[in-house]
């Protein structure tokens, strides 16, 4: 193991032992121990020197002052403003009625004051510091206490204030990591959100418009194999070949939507609207549906017309559109109509046919159905779809004339 090696060892289990839960009260434990054994050394000495009867008064009044200045640590953890106050304050009282300064006492201050500045309270920690300054300046000039009190304190003054700041700065160090975390994860966020919802939308564009072409080439190349009279074999075996690669590239299309709905499953939809066709562009759909399928499409319009939110005539477009793909796919030579009832409040779109009923299984029906719930539920509308009691297939969505967006 190499000498980096031992030292991150080191410094990671020296890091777990103080953010240990019971280290506070270790600590303080440790420390009061240091008080006692300070406290026998100096009363031994302190009788052996003044030959005094006893020491046990001095090793009292030693060991109170020290306890009461370092015990307090202990609770540091679970409010660190308490145990500051009550520590700093037996160490003043100790140093301005008695001179006395336990070491251990200079400890748990420093460790108090670092403690306070770590969890944002620096005025605290500045207000806690002002009285050991004064102590250390009147031990300075000479004007109380011994030669040994006056380092302690002198030192105590130092590191008091250098150690409250040196907690605000780990605990400024630690916010600004926090907020670079936090803002590089809501970076990937956006990133994520804005990559599967383009993913979201070229699904979505393919299924409605490159698949619905497709497959008007399939069922054009279809009925133009069966239709013309007299055709030659090569050109007829060419129509064949049309529409057979038309139907694979459809069937490969499937796989791909597949793969697109997965990884999109969880996109808000209504942020991907783009308003592109709308209902001024409905006739052509439906002559272009009448020219290809050979059947009737009827648009049948009620109500008074009035302007319409552009996501919801969009929304309304490709319903429709949808819906006569699936009626050309899975009732060829049906009749179908096309209903848009006007509302002051609301558009119903229906569209119906008069064939099977159902819809054959298979990925193109099921992303289809999907799309026109997506897209009416994008604008705050409904859309159902089913086998209607009456015969045929139908569609009949609901959709808001104002595209209803929750507030983000």
């Amino acid at each position: 193991m190499s000498a980096d090696d031992r030292r991150k060892r080191w410094a990671e289990r020296g890091r777990r032992t103080v953010t240990a839960p019971r280290a506070p009260a270790i600590g303080a434990g440790l420390l009061g121990l240091i008080v006692l054994i300070e406290a026998v050394t100096r009363g031994v000495t302190a009788s052996q020197t003044a030959d005094v009867g006893g020491e046990a008064p001095y090793i009292l009044a030693f060991g109170l002052v020290g306890f009461a200045g370092t015990l307090p640590l202990a609770l540091v953890r679970n409010s660190p403003r308490g145990p500051a106050v009550a520590i700093t304050a037996a160490n003043v009282l100790s140093l301005g009625l008695f001179q006395i300064l336990p070491v251990a006492a200079l400890v748990a201050q420093v460790i108090s004051l670092y403690v306070l500045g770590r969890h944002g309270n620096q005025r605290l920690a500045a207000v806690l510091s002002l009285p050991l300054v004064a102590l250390a300046i009147i031990a300075a000039a000479g004007l109380d206490g011994g030669r040994e009190t006056q380092v302690l304190t002198v030192l105590l003054a130092s590191l008091a204030p250098l150690f409250a700041w040196a907690g605000s700065v780990r605990l400024a160090r630690a916010e600004a990591l926090a907020h670079d975390a936090a803002a590089r994860a809501i970076a990937g966020t956006v990133l994520e959100n804005a990559t599967r919802g383009e993913r979201a939308r070229i699904s979505r564009e393919l299924h409605d418009v490159v698949a619905h072409h497709v497959s008007m080439i399939a069922v054009q190349a279809e009925a133009a194999r069966l239709t013309v009279s007299g055709m030659p074999p090569a050109g007829a075996s060419r129509l064949a070949a049309i529409g057979d690669t038309a139907r694979t590239a459809l069937t490969e299309m499937r796989r791909l939507l597949g793969v697109l709905r997965e990884e999109t499953a969880q996109i808000d939809e209504e942020t991907q609207r783009v308003p592109q066709p709308g209902l001024a562009q409905l006739n052509t759909l439906i002559d272009n549906a009448r020219d290809v399928s050979g059947a009737g499409v009827r648009l049948i319009v009620s109500g008074p017309l009035g302007s319409l939110d552009p996501g919801v005539e969009l929304a309304a477009y490709r319903i429709v559109q949808e819906a006569l793909t699936n009626a050309r796919r899975h009732a060829p030579g049906c009749a179908v109509d096309v209903e848009m009832c006007f509302g002051s409040r609301e558009l119903r779109v229906r569209v119906r046919d008069n064939g099977p009923g159902a819809l054959e299984d298979g990925p193109v029906a099921g992303h289809g159905l999907l799309g026109m719930r997506e897209r009416a539920a994008a604008v705050g509308g409904d859309c159902r779809v089913g086998a209607a009691l009456s015969g045929g297939f139908f569609v009949d969505a609901v959709l808001p004339v104002k595209a209803e967006i929750d507030d983000p």
